[in-house]
């Protein structure tokens, strides 16, 4: 049995480190949409090209394009026992495509884990996080207070979009595409919400109870096809 996992959040949810903080524990490679791209790039694939085509252009890379490259990506050894996404998809048409290539690969059920945070608290993390400019990762609320980074020694400073006026254009266009995206994915057995507003470590915890739960309760809904699974 493997375990696909599909992360969302809003932009400052800590969705991207959640991400990988479960693939690691896991030990399922964390997939995310920059690092699909850069591969299918590296690797020169027909896809990768035109990929690499649109982006040079300052495009944005098509539907269809960033579909092939997530199938070919699935398609690798490494994700027989299963993936965590991060960044993908994106869309309802993403994602019903994502569903048309789970089930030609014959791979169990993708477990949809979304990371609720209140507005007000992204404004706060995200005009006050730091990030590592030689790792590129995010400071956590005690190293935030230092002035370089204790993994590799690089300068924390302030990203250059996170002001105000360019996050609340985010989130709101993140409220704007994403939500039929959980509307599509809500009725789903795999589906389960997490109060991202605790601790990184506190959330890391639900989330791991949370698909525990799901996947459980997806495996007997699977053996038993009659059989009803009620969630709290």
């Amino acid at each position: 049995m493997s375990l696909n996992v599909i992360m969302m959040g809003p932009p400052g949810a800590g969705k991207g480190t959640q991400a990988l903080l479960f693939a690691e524990k896991c030990g399922l490679p964390k997939i995310s949409t920059g690092d699909i791209l850069r591969e299918a790039v590296s690797e020169g694939t027909s896809l990768g090209l035109k990929a690499k085509a649109v982006i040079d252009s300052g495009e944005l890379v098509d539907d269809v394009t960033m579909i092939g490259i997530v199938r070919e990506r699935l398609l690798k050894a490494d994700v027989a026992a299963g993936f965590v996404l991060d960044g993908f998809p994106r869309t309802v048409s993403q994602a019903k495509a994502l569903d048309g290539i789970v089930e030609e690969l014959k791979k169990d059920s993708l477990i949809v884990v979304a990371i609720e945070v209140p507005d007000e608290d992204l404004l706060r993390r995200m005009t006050t996080r730091r990030v590592c400019q030689g790792c590129g990762r995010n400071a956590d609320p005690v190293e935030a207070k230092l002035l370089s980074c204790p993994k590799c020694g690089g300068d924390f400073s302030q990203r250059t979009d996170d002001n105000i006026q360019v996050i609340k254009e985010r989130l709101k266009v993140y409220a704007r595409d994403t939500a039929p995206l959980l509307d599509y994915y809500n009725g789903r057995q795999t589906f389960c919400l997490i109060d991202g507003t605790q601790s990184p470590g506190r959330v890391s915890e639900m989330l791991l109870e949370a698909i525990k739960a799901v996947s459980r309760a997806d495996s007997a809904v699977r053996t038993e096809p009659g059989q009803r699974i009620e969630r709290e």
